[in-house]
Parts: C-alpha cells; sequence; structure tokens
C-alpha cells in the first residue's frame, strides 16, 4: 500500500490546470426527487463490519435499484432529467427516438441500459475484450446493443466517442475531460443520493472514510458532500488499485495526467485517466491518495463474505485500504460496498 499526502487539500488545484472542469455538485435534492418517482429506487443499508480493528460501517450498494452497484444513480438518473425536461404525459416514450452510447467497465452500462429501457430511448454500450461477457449478457437482457472494442478501458471509450460523432448519438460517459463536462456532472449528481442516505444512517461522524476510484465519480462526489455534512472532521482517502493509479499520479503532478499499468482485477477501477471534474473535487477535499496491490485487494474479501458482505476487489478496495491501515478500536470508519461479487 502506498499513501500520498494531498499537498492541495483545501484550496484545491489552480483553475488553470482544469480546463474549466466544475467542481462536483452537494444538491442531493435535485436526484432525489426524480428518484422517488421510481419503484425499485429503495434506500440501502448501512452494515457494520468486524474484523477490521476499527469500528468500521459499510454502505452496502450490492442491491440498489436492482442493478448491483451504485452505479443505479448515475445514467440512469442523466436519462431520466432528460426525459422530464420533455415535459412528456407518457414519460415511458419520452426519449423515444434518442440513443445514448457509452463506453463502460460493467455497471456504468447497466445503468445507462436500464435508463433507456425505462424512458423510451436505445442505447448501444462498448466493452473491452477485458470485461466479463456476464456484464454484456446482463445488457442484452435490458435490451442494450453491445459492442466489443478495444484492449481496455481506454480504447472502447474511443470507439464510442467515434459513434457517437459518427451517428448523432448522445455520448453519456460517467468521466470528463476538456469541453465535455455538463453529462458527467449531472451523472456525479446522481451518486449523492447514496452519500445522503449515509449521513443519515451513521451513528456519529466518522474519523475516516475511504472512497474507492476508477476515473472518480463515486470519490468525487461522496466526498463533497460529506466535507459538506461533517466538515473538515473525517480524513478522507481516495483508494486506487497500484496498476492504475490515475489520482494519485494527478495530485503527485499538480495536474491531470495518464496513469500506466497492467490490468488490474478491480475492473471496474482500473482506469488510468481521471475524470477532470472528479479531479478538481477531490484535490479540495481528499486528505491522501493510496494504492493497493492486487494481494491488499482480495485480502479483505474473505473477512467480508463470512459476514454475508459478498463483493468484488473493485467494490471492497476501500474496505481492503481500512483494513492495511489498522487504525485501532478509536477510529470510526466509513466505507461503500460499490458492487456485488
Amino acid at each position: 500500500m502506498d499513501i500520498l499526502e494531498n499537498q492541495w487539500r483545501g484550496g484545491g488545484l489552480p483553475e488553470d490546470r482544469l480546463s474549466g472542469a466544475p467542481a462536483p455538485s452537494v444538491l442531493f435534492e435535485n436526484p432525489q426527487s426524480l428518484l422517488t418517482k421510481c419503484p425499485a429506487a429503495v434506500e440501502t443499508p448501512m452494515l457494520r463490519i468486524d474484523g477490521l480493528g476499527a469500528a468500521v460501517w459499510a454502505k452496502d450498494e450490492r442491491q440498489r435499484m436492482g442493478l448491483g452497484s451504485f452505479k443505479a444513480l448515475g445514467a440512469a438518473y442523466v436519462i431520466a432529467h432528460q426525459a422530464a425536461a420533455t415535459g412528456a404525459d407518457d414519460m415511458t416514450s419520452a426519449m423515444a427516438g434518442h440513443t445514448f452510447v457509452s463506453s463502460s467497465a460493467g455497471n456504468h452500462g447497466l445503468s445507462i441500459a436500464a435508463g433507456a429501457k425505462a424512458f423510451g430511448a436505445r442505447a448501444v454500450i462498448y466493452l473491452s475484450e477485458t470485461v466479463p461477457e456476464g456484464f454484456a449478457e446482463r445488457l442484452r437482457d435490458l435490451g442494450a446493443q453491445v459492442v466489443r472494442a478495444g484492449a481496455d478501458y481506454e480504447a472502447s471509450m474511443t470507439a464510442a466517442m467515434a459513434a457517437a460523432d459518427e451517428n448523432g448519438w448522445t455520448l453519456l460517459s460517467d468521466t470528463s475531460w476538456p469541453g465535455y463536462f455538463d453529462i458527467p456532472h449531472r451523472l456525479m449528481e446522481g451518486y449523492l443520493v447514496m452519500a445522503e442516505e449515509a449521513v443519515r444512517q451513521m451513528p456519529e461522524a466518522p474519523t475516516h472514510i475511504f472512497l474507492q476510484a476508477g476515473v472518480g465519480g463515486l470519490a468525487g462526489a461522496c466526498a463533497a458532500y460529506f466535507r459538506k455534512a461533517w466538515g473538515d472532521s473525517p480524513e478522507i482517502f481516495v483508494v486506487e488499485p497500484e496498476f492504475a493509479p490515475a489520482l494519485q499520479a494527478s495530485i503527485r503532478a499538480g495536474e491531470c495526467v495518464n496513469a500506466a499499468g497492467p490490468v488490474s482485477d478491480m475492473g471496474r477501477l482500473d482506469c488510468k485517466e481521471p475524470s477532470l471534474i472528479a479531479l478538481n473535487g477531490l484535490a479540495r477535499d481528499a486528505d491522501g491518495f493510496i494504492t493497493i496491490s492486487e494481494d491488499e485487494g482480495f485480502a479483505v474479501l474473505p473477512i467480508l463474505a463470512a459476514q454475508g458482505a459478498e463483493t468484488s476487489t473493485s467494490g471492497g478496495a476501500g474496505l481492503a485500504a481500512a483494513k492495511e491501515m489498522n487504525l485501532g478500536p478509536e477510529a470510526r470508519v466509513l466505507c461503500i460496498i460499490s458492487e456485488g461479487a
């Protein structure tokens, strides 16, 4: 495990290094209002996790809206917001004729597919060769068209962007880059529903928070809201695979940079380029950036499984970092189980 103290904490990166990226939203009321209209939008539980030394609570996103991860709150919310803006009486066909396209490591694509199906749109999801076929099958079950493209996430993203340009489709990405901010900013706003629930469910304010990150959407949104709720007191750590330290490398460089490394088993976190919106927020809000090894990612899984909290190395990465930190019984830790096994 490698820990980098965030030298930009409090002030954030200089604006001229962020290409105009906004900070993450903290307006949870916007997505909460729309999601209350969805029958599947029920609050997810907070679990107490034993065996990690500290007093640990984990927000359990494994059954969020029946899609198996926190990502259900993102892309589907973006599509719902666009559907509501049409003013259509029949919301089930409000987005008829629209096609949403993106690359995905799995869960983001499920959210697009579910949102498109609910509001009458079409979904086309590009997957790299490393994404398990099980995800592809689940996408097809939701009515999405699946296209395999490239050896990694970045290659599938390039293919999705080209398809959007060629066909006039709406690119619905969960990351952001110069000139592409509006949709990912709204998508991250959807994650605030999870953050607001966590604040209400915690018995008292945590002393430490561990947030896993791929491009950084979950971490950026939650860290911003947790700072709003709890101020500067909790120490917030961002957790990435050592094979994909995009946010840690960017904080070290003082600007957005790409990371290099082999493929990680933490597939949903195996992103080599951070979201600029997330980087903006996390440079301001996070106290430290942690990378964990593949072995450290796996080590926590039996402890979680023994307590009925089965997850993947991606879903348990925050808990893996908390385990390795060995904080002691006085610490109150908040983590997120972001997906099922």
